[in-house]
């Protein structure tokens, strides 16, 4: 698995957890990279996890308004917070990180969705973001 891969993962765990506890994710992200300082061996999963999660809250409220765009009578608090969490990681390295493709970015989200979510979720992030896509 790629560093980037990783990567994804961790920022899904951050983004999840705050969201599920109800925190700010800016001390959500305090606490990991607290934890990460003593993990050097991780390091490049952590920088980038940390990218996507610093994105994440400097665009959120353009991520969201996104989101509920294209997802198509979904309310973002109807969602299961893992979905949630996917599809803002997915969202701004579709509209906010160059250098990711986006075919990459949408094949990542789904293979996240697969393994962590619903059976369904798989096809409804897929669905959100290449509508996203195809707007922007």
């Amino acid at each position: 698995m790629s560093a980037r891969s990783k990567a994804r993962k961790r920022a899904l765990d951050i983004l999840y957890q705050s969201d599920i506890r109800g925190d700010e994710l800016a001390v959500t992200l305090a606490a990991e990279a607290k934890r990460a300082a003593s993990e050097p061996a991780r390091e490049a999963s952590w920088l980038y996890a940390r990218e996507i999660v610093d994105g994440v809250i400097d665009n959120g409220d353009a991520i969201d308004e996104q989101i509920v765009t294209h997802a198509r009578d979904w309310k973002l608090e109807r969602m299961p917070a893992v979905d949630r969490a996917i599809l803002r990681i997915g969202v701004w390295e579709i509209l906010f990180n160059d250098e990711v493709p986006t075919a990459v970015a949408i094949d990542e989200a789904v293979e996240l969705a697969k393994e962590f979510s619903t059976d369904d979720s798989g096809s409804f992030v897929h669905g959100v973001l290449a509508r996203i896509d195809r707007a922007g």
